[in-house]
């Protein structure tokens, strides 16, 4: 080493500078340290780029859903597929959509565009002057209500889509029209296809079977939204579920139901609790319901809980097909329904299984658990809206 004239320190050649550096744990602790510090510093830059971006994408449909004002791109395109792969949208074909705030997805969706589909839009009804009877392949409506314009413009062997809840119950009838397709998004989608020219005369037991036929395909669609089945029972004695209730599940106003009842089948002290868990939170839709109570009684020295009437005879005498039957019920008393195939007359039900397990204490005179979930599992078969319930 060596002074230079100006007060500085020079090298030698043959001289080496060691610098000695913080030991390698030190260096680790301020490198996180800076990064951290770094991260803190952008959070806010992030958040509002992620609050950009979330604001200015497609809508949820569980959130906004196709009846909304706005209908998602990315569903919107889903649905369209869906419904080219089942033959209903074909390439060259002439479609209609009308629908409010249509537009602007309309203009975002490739599948249009490589099928070479004709396309005629409308943001409302007010220009029907406009359209040529029978003139369409594909007509796409929600949210409209004069669904006679929508008949008068699909041509014999189009195809009509919307959304249950839109189509009226009188347009249900016609037996012009036969049911092709049926979905369930956030809300049930259907599509009809116009086998031929509208008749006022028609069969009135085609058009009972038309409706009845699009009624248990929209309820069978719409199981899957069912709450899941608890897989082990609850060990509090008093378990509160939410339920996913049927009318909700559908989208049903219930109005078009000639009667609307509901069962209880249970000992005469659980009849006021049951009747006032109905009343406060069945959706009735401001509806009537005829509320009817089926007495379980003690049967003889073995203590055997069994309903003061023979249930099936009583359902067959009293609901008929086409009436919204809300049903709560023990194990014993639905295995006898579904072996006289009186269980069919039930849209939804509220299944009561004790268990060996029931209530959190070991019972031996009572089914095993595995039991209750096979018959849970058999009433979803048969399109039943089942729930478990918890005493």
């Amino acid at each position: 080493m060596k002074h230079s004239l100006d007060g500085g320190i020079g090298l030698n050649s043959d001289t080496l500078l060691v610098i000695k550096l913080p030991d390698s744990q030190i260096l680790r602790i301020v490198s996180r340290s800076v990064f951290l510090a770094v991260f803190l510093l952008t959070l806010p830059c992030i958040g509002s780029i992620l609050k950009e971006l979330s604001s200015t994408s497609n809508y949820n449909l569980h959130t906004q859903g196709f009846d909304s004002d706005l209908i998602a791109v990315e569903y919107l395109e889903s649905l369209l597929l869906d419904l080219a792969n089942e033959g209903l949208i074909k390439k060259g074909d002439k479609a209609f959509f009308v629908s409010a705030g249509i537009g602007a997805v309309i203009d975002n969706l490739r599948f249009l565009n490589a099928n070479e589909i004709e396309l005629v839009l409308a943001s409302d009804l007010g220009q029907q002057v406009l359209f040529h009877d029978a003139s369409f392949d594909f007509v796409f409506g929600f949210g409209i209500e004069d669904f006679e314009f929508l008949d008068q413009i699909v041509k014999v062997g189009g195809v009509l889509v919307t959304q249950l809840t839109d189509l009226p119950n009188a347009f249900q009838k016609k037996s012009n029209y036969r049911l092709v397709y049926l979905r369930r998004y956030s809300s049930t989608i259907v599509a009809m296809k116009k086998t031929s020219l509208a008749n006022e005369l028609v069969d009135s037991s085609y058009s009972r079977r038309q409706l009845c036929e699009l009624s248990l395909e929209a309820k069978k669609a719409s199981l899957d939204g069912l709450e899941d089945v608890l897989l082990e029972p609850p060990m509090h004695r008093k378990f509160l579920k939410k339920f996913n209730y049927f009318p909700d599940l559908l989208g049903d106003s219930l109005e078009d139901y000639p009667r609307r009842v509901f069962v209880d089948v249970s000992l005469q002290e659980e009849k006021d609790r049951v009747m006032a868990w109905f009343h406060e939170n069945y959706p009735t839709r401001n509806q009537n319901f005829e509320i009817y109570n089926i007495e379980m009684v003690l049967e003889g020295v073995s203590k055997t809980v069994a309903p003061s009437i023979d249930v099936s005879d009583w359902l067959m005498k009293n609901v008929k097909q086409d009436e919204f039957v809300v049903m709560k019920a023990e194990a014993e008393v639905v295995e006898e329904m579904i072996r006289r195939k009186t269980i069919d007359l039930v849209d939804e039900l509220f299944l009561e299984c004790e268990n060996q397990w029931h209530n959190g204490e070991e019972k031996r005179s009572k089914r095993a658990y595995w039991e209750c979930l096979a018959l849970y599992g058999r009433l979803r078969d048969k399109g039943i809206a089942v729930h478990q319930w918890w005493s």
